[in-house]
């Protein structure tokens, strides 16, 4: 990996991150970050994660996750993402960020790009990752419940890489988000033949579903494991949504980072971790009983074939994935090389 070294920082708006992500495979990249990861390539340290309250009594917070990625990118970077959920009654995105690229050999900062795309690119390429390799059968049918940017993302993605697809059911608490959704994303279902229905209740989108994709903001489980039929593949993206009982029952529960999982207090996992209900997927098995399983894998230990991802085509299987910024790093340097083949951007002066 060459980078440039000199006085100057490029900068890359969204437009240009997306441009240059037209000219990536974002998934191939995801994987390759879980290769890399599982081979021990990567430094991951925790997250820094500072809340506080606004002058409007809004809960609001802001991460900040450096990261290392080996291998043939060789580079480190950090994201930093913001966010409210009062914000989309402004008029504005829930959440927004920045990703820096460092220069590996003056650990310069070399580009600082708008970081939310990359964030909610990566965040639906994992999902399709692991549809890749615990699917039961070709997926005809998905359920999003939420009607955000990670449910587009998500959409935008799965309807290129899912030939299959044919059935989306969409539930989300304001209607008009799917109509504004739906409006959004008519001439990518009509041309790849897909149907996309809201549904009365989560319940309804998620029974009939193969694939279920939560992308909420909620901090309380309401997903049931008997809502979930045979052979489904839940991706637990937004980490609250399920109740405890999913986690306990499910045949195969896999994280992305099972140090990030734990550590974190806040989410799902990481509560029932502290509360002895689960243990990681190298602790003893005898260590776990009635109330209490082991998480099975990780999923870098899928992608290198360590450890079998679906035993059974009636596996009901939880992914947790909580998120790498090794992902945001190693995707934002494929758009950085992108973007200097397309002569985007703008050099600024340090």
């Amino acid at each position: 990996m060459t980078f440039s070294i000199d006085n100057h920082i490029l900068y890359l708006c969204q437009q240009d991150v997306e441009q240059a992500c037209q000219k990536i495979d974002s998934v191939a990249v995801i994987r390759e970050v879980f290769r890399l990861h599982d081979a021990g390539q990567t430094i991951l340290p925790d997250e820094a994660y500072l809340a506080w309250t606004n002058d409007q009594g809004e809960s609001v917070r802001s991460l900040n996750m450096p990261g290392y990625v080996g291998g043939s990118l060789g580079i480190a970077g950090t994201k930093i993402i913001n966010g409210n959920i009062a914000n989309p009654r402004r008029g504005l995105p829930r959440a927004s960020g920045l990703t820096l690229l460092y220069d590996p050999i003056s650990v310069r900062v070399t580009c600082i790009m708008e970081g939310a795309y990359i964030s909610s690119l990566r965040t639906a390429s994992v999902t399709a990752l692991a549809a890749d390799l615990l699917k039961a059968a070709e997926i005809e049918s998905l359920a999003i419940i939420g009607a955000g940017v990670l449910a587009r993302a998500h959409i935008e993605l799965l309807a290129g890489r899912l030939p299959h697809l044919r059935h989306i059911r969409i539930f989300d608490l304001a209607q008009e988000r799917i109509t504004s959704l739906q409006q959004q994303l008519a001439p990518l279902l009509e041309a790849k033949r897909i149907e996309m229905q809201p549904a009365a209740t989560a319940e309804e989108a998620i029974r009939a579903a193969q694939l279920i994709v939560p992308v909420t903001t909620t901090t309380d489980g309401y997903i049931h494991y008997h809502w979930l039929r045979p052979g489904s593949l839940l991706v637990n993206i937004s980490l609250d949504d399920p109740l405890p009982e999913v986690v306990l029952k499910a045949d195969r529960v896999i994280v992305d980072d099972w140090n990030l999982v734990k550590n974190d207090s806040r989410r799902l996992v990481g509560r029932m971790y502290r509360a002895g209900k689960v243990i990681g997927p190298h602790a003893p098995i005898e260590l776990t009983g009635k109330d209490c399983r082991r998480i099975d894998a990780q999923l870098g230990e899928i992608v290198s074939g360590k450890v079998i991802g679906r035993s059974s085509p009636d596996d009901i299987i939880l992914v947790n994935p909580f998120g790498l910024a090794i992902e945001d790093v190693a995707l934002a340097v494929r758009v950085y090389q992108a973007a200097q083949e397309l002569g985007i951007g703008i050099l600024l002066p340090l």
